[in-house]
């Protein structure tokens, strides 16, 4: 898939790391050429008329956990990183390899290395051969390396090879089987609990291990007040730290689960009212860097279970962008900082060409009608399974169109 002619996107408003303008946006041969309103179509050009809408970077999640085309085309994403939990997972250059080349050439899907063997935290993958591969960064899964020997080292060959390191933040000691978090809600549903200190024992030990080793370390999921401030001071001594959160997160508390719904067990769990409050404040003043979906359908044999036995996950692709730009109608962030935590600063993780609207990078675009209305209806959901925790809330932004290096999907 190829772009035949140039493009011109006329009458936008474009969301550009210096912020919104009017204008145009002109691609060709898959690279964005110019934008701005002196922007005007050259002949033989294919042109739009945006008709005011908003012409955004295609969005790049990264931390996936399947692949799941339609459900991502339908949130405006055009590249994921998937995480290495896969079955088997993803620890060989041959894995990783066929993974790179898969969603090509809508979809472009960067594989995230498996940190160890099998994932089990013991004997450290070939992280070179599978950078080669294509691997964009290395991820330690969904569990937590406990051996502070094995995450040096770890870290230590991330660093030489120049690779970010994507952590999962609670200390698996503290968890155990734990699928809530320690407080009065778990208590009176009688859910085995993990103090939610264990994310911050987890940050501190790996936040000091990266700076022993300078490595580049991402905290997929932040989601407590005690673990925002740690990455704060990491970021204040300047360390490379980066953190993430899904909108679970910061929409929802644990009052969720009262009802005993699995489509609310997530991992981590949700937090107290008190940590949904600090996951706001810490996208508003710019410690988190990057707002992932978590995209991990789980069907009926994994969620119709007893709370604490269902799998943790959530159906996410569909629900990011309308649940990021809650934030920008609620007043927490504007609309650059929003395509900046979707977009601009996962792409830099990965080192991708992409990710914003800027002259010589990738022409992955999304033109979005922030103001369209609708409603969360897992029945109608296109990700292969519906375990979304949004279920009937009415919802605002939709893609109108989306392009992946210059050439409309769908079209």
């Amino acid at each position: 898939m190829k772009q035949v002619r140039p493009l011109t996107i006329t009458r936008a408003r474009l969301v550009t790391p210096g912020g919104l303008a009017e204008g145009a946006l002109r691609c060709s041969d898959g690279v964005i050429l110019a934008l701005g309103s002196d922007v005007r179509p050259e002949d033989g050009d294919e042109t739009l008329d945006a008709r005011g809408k908003l012409l955004a970077p295609g969005l790049v999640d990264l931390g996936v956990f399947a692949v799941d085309k339609p459900a991502f085309h339908f949130g405006g994403i055009t590249r994921a990183a998937l995480m290495p939990d896969q079955s088997p997972a993803l620890d060989l250059p041959s894995r990783v390899g066929f993974i790179a080349k898969s969603g090509k050439p809508d979809l472009w899907v960067h594989p995230l290395a498996a940190a160890t063997r099998a994932l089990e935290g013991r004997e450290l993958a070939e992280l070179a051969l599978m950078q080669e591969a294509g691997a964009r960064g290395i991820a330690t899964g969904r569990r937590w390396i406990a051996d502070s020997g094995v995450m040096l080292r770890l870290l230590q060959y991330a660093a030489m090879l120049g690779l970010v390191v994507v952590t999962h933040a609670e200390d698996a000691g503290l968890v155990g089987e734990a699928s809530a978090t320690a407080g009065e809600i778990a208590t009176r549903l009688g859910l085995p609990a993990a103090p939610a200190e264990a994310e911050a024992l987890a940050i501190a030990r790996d936040i000091a291990l990266a700076e022993l080793a300078g490595a580049r370390l991402h905290i997929r999921q932040v989601t407590t007040a005690r673990g925002f401030d740690l990455v704060r001071a990491a970021k204040a001594r300047g360390l490379a730290v980066t953190c993430g959160i899904t909108p679970a997160h910061f929409l929802l508390s644990d009052l969720a689960t009262v009802d005993f719904r699995t489509f609310a067990r997530l991992s981590p769990p949700l937090r107290s009212e008190a940590d949904r409050q600090a996951a706001r404040a810490a996208i508003a003043d710019g410690t988190v860097d990057v707002i992932a979906s978590g995209h991990d359908p789980r069907g009926p044999e994994d969620k119709r279970l007893p709370f604490a036995d269902a799998a943790p996950g959530m159906a996410g692709a569909e629900t990011l962008l309308a649940m990021v730009l809650a934030l920008v109608r609620d007043g927490v962030i504007d609309l650059p900082r929003a395509f900046d935590l979707v977009a601009a600063n996962p792409a830099r993780l990965l080192g991708a060409p992409a990710g914003a609207l800027a002259a010589g990078l990738e022409a992955d675009l999304a033109l979005i009608d922030p103001d369209a209305p609708w409603i969360i209806d897992r029945r109608k959901m296109e990700a292969t399974a519906d375990n979304t925790p949004f279920d009937r809330q009415g919802a605002f932004g939709k893609v109108l169109g989306l392009w992946k290096g210059g050439v409309r999907l769908g079209a």
